[in-house]
This record gives structure tokens, sequence and C-alpha cells, in this order.
């Protein structure tokens, strides 16, 4: 968690070097963590840094290319454009940026998929339409994407993360392996995200975890 405050604010002072660091260090500081909380948990926080920092004033930086980009793609895509939900794409979007492992967790039939696809779709728009991030660091998400899913419930940890043939003793790949070495051997700038679709349970994301450190 402070690696990942610590990348946002580096990030957040090269494109702001003129604003104060303890400015930059709190809205680092929150924006790494208000995607994770729930709604009573979002405001319990920002209260307690209004608290701890009463002296403070965040300024917002808005990525307005991408916030209109994706309110177009909801209504290309027949959906209502509620503030909320964009927001909550722009949180994933800010995760996405300091974390390269990102869960969407919530109940069915709550915009997890839309979010994600959202995000995607408005992403390789921007591309296509030659716009790039004001952030340099952001600027290499700004590529056309695509997306690998799979629903890690429905095969085995072997099938999926791969093992060793207990007869020949040979490396055989999983699913997750075939289409992490395949997208490795691509040398275009596209950006793919591999998509686990499915319940989460201690084995399968134990091993991820493992996988992704």
């Amino acid at each position: 968690a402070v690696k990942s405050i610590l990348v946002m604010a580096g990030a957040l002072k090269r494109a702001e070097p003129d604003n104060p660091e303890d400015m930059i260090l709190i809205r680092a500081m929150r924006d790494a963590n208000v995607p994770k909380f729930l709604r009573d948990d979002t405001t319990l926080f920002l209260a307690l840094i209004q608290d701890l920092f009463p002296a403070v004033e965040i300024t917002e930086v808005i990525n307005e290319n991408l916030v209109q980009e994706t309110r177009a793609t909801l209504l290309r895509n027949g959906c209502q454009v509620v503030d909320g939900f964009v927001e909550k794409i722009m949180q994933l979007y800010e995760t996405m940026v300091i974390r390269h492992g990102v869960m969407l967790v919530g109940q069915t039939m709550t915009g997890k998929t839309r979010a994600a696809d959202t995000l995607r779709e408005a992403l390789s728009t921007l591309f296509e339409n030659g716009i790039e991030a004001s952030q340099e660091s952001h600027r290499r998400f700004f590529h056309k994407t695509s997306e690998h899913r799979l629903n890690p419930k429905s095969i085995t940890m072997s099938e999926m993360y791969g093992d060793i043939n207990r007869i020949t003793r040979e490396w055989q790949d999983g699913v997750l392996s075939n289409i992490v070495r395949t997208l490795v051997r691509r040398t275009t700038p596209d950006r793919h995200w591999v998509c686990f679709d499915g319940p989460v349970d201690a084995i399968w994301i134990e091993n991820m975890n493992t996988v992704l450190d």
C-alpha cells in the first residue's frame, strides 16, 4: 500500500511540479485508497483526512478527455450516464495506473463488467482518435486495449497455471500461462487485459498473488 501511494505521488509530482508536496501526498493517499472502500468507509476516511490536515486544500485533476469519452461510450452502448458510475470507472483507471493487478468486487448485476468494458473501449477510442494523456505516466495506457477472459473456477489449478507432467517431467502450459506467453511475444504497443471472471476463493487468488509478486 505504501509503495502504491508513493508511485502515485511521484507521478503527480512529475505532472505538477509546482504543487506543494504535502497536498500531492495527501491526494495520492486518498486516490489510492478510496476506490477500495464502501460508501460508509469512504465518508469516514475523508473525514479523517480533513481532521488531520485541515489547512491543506486538495486540488482536483480531472482527465477530461477520458471522462468525456467514457460518457460517450456509455451512450453508444445504450447505457445511462450516471455520475457515480463514471466516477467508479475513473477510479478503476487510476488504480490500474499504479497497480498491475486489480480486482472488481461486488454483487451480480452491479456493473462490474460494464465498467471494465467501458473503460477498455474508451481508451481504445481515444488512441484511434490520436488523443494522448496529459500526464507522461498515463500515456502508455492510451492504446488499443483487448481483453482475454477466462473463468478460474471452471478448470483446475494445474489447467489454469500449468504443471509438470508427472511421467515425462516436462512443463505443460496452462490456460493462463499460454495466454501470457502468446501476449509477450507480440511487439505491438497494444495493451491486453487478462480477466478472471468468476467467484473469488482462497485457492486460486492466493496463487495469483504469488504470480503477480
